[in-house]
């Protein structure tokens, strides 16, 4: 039984990454700030849940990380994939308006808390040859707006830029790393838009699920190939 580490677990797309992994069989840690949450993913999976391990851990926090790393590992033995996948922002995101504790906030989650987990599981998966890593990222990493706001974005284009740091030094060592840049997806964050979108605009919005397919799609594919980047938007 291979296994995951999904950071973000409680929610969204790290949710909807988590039950589908388990679905296939996997054993899956799942990462979060509240435990409530965590156990709320673990009743979705069903007849599934005796797969996931949930640990409430603050990605933000590198002892956090580093301490819920080794519990992990002594529980797996092996990790397989590590999924990036928790995310945050402010309602009050623009330059004019954006403060220092919600800026650091971000950088703390978004990318900060990425790059914990990658070091807490990257020796593993070198002393094994192998491992995948998928960072959720999104397509404020490719190109700045208004609507993410600056500390966001700065966070996402620094996860691109470490996805692709792990493809140049780790590839060599069977290690692969894919950032994944989706549109606009309708999950709880969208509450902490300024104005979030009613009903109808999330509609028409991607899913979740659409997003976990595509992470699904590059942690299956075999271990000589590497998808480095995803762009996924609405039709």
């Amino acid at each position: 039984m291979k296994s995951a580490v999904v950071t973000g677990g409680g929610s969204g797309v790290g949710r909807a990454i988590a039950l589908k992994l388990v679905q296939q069989d996997w054993r899956v840690a799942i990462l979060g700030r509240r435990m409530d949450a965590l156990r709320e993913t673990i009743r979705l999976a069903g007849p599934d849940a005796t797969r996931i391990s949930p640990r409430a851990c603050d990605v933000g926090d590198p002892a956090a990380v580093a301490a819920s790393g080794e519990r992990i590992l002594a529980e797996f033995s092996e990790v397989d994939v590590l999924v990036n996948a928790a995310g945050t922002n402010a309602p009050r995101r623009a330059l004019k308006e954006l403060s220092l504790e919600d800026y650091h906030a971000m950088i703390a989650v978004n990318l900060n808390g990425a790059y914990y987990c990658v070091q807490a599981f990257l020796p593993h998966m070198r002393s094994r040859k192998q491992g995948v890593i998928i960072n959720i990222v999104s397509e404020a990493g490719k190109r700045a707006s208004p609507k993410a706001g600056p500390a966001y974005v700065m966070s996402k284009f620094g996860l691109a830029g470490l996805t692709q740091s792990i493809n140049a030094e780790e590839r060599k060592a069977g290690i692969r790393a894919c950032a994944i840049f989706p549109g606009d997806i309708d999950t709880p964050l969208l509450d902490k838009r300024p104005q979030p979108p009613d009903a109808a605009a999330r509609a028409g919005m991607l899913q979740s699920e659409d997003v976990a397919e595509c992470a699904l799609f590059c942690i299956n594919l075999p271990p000589h190939v590497i998808v480095e980047e995803m762009v996924v938007r609405p039709r």
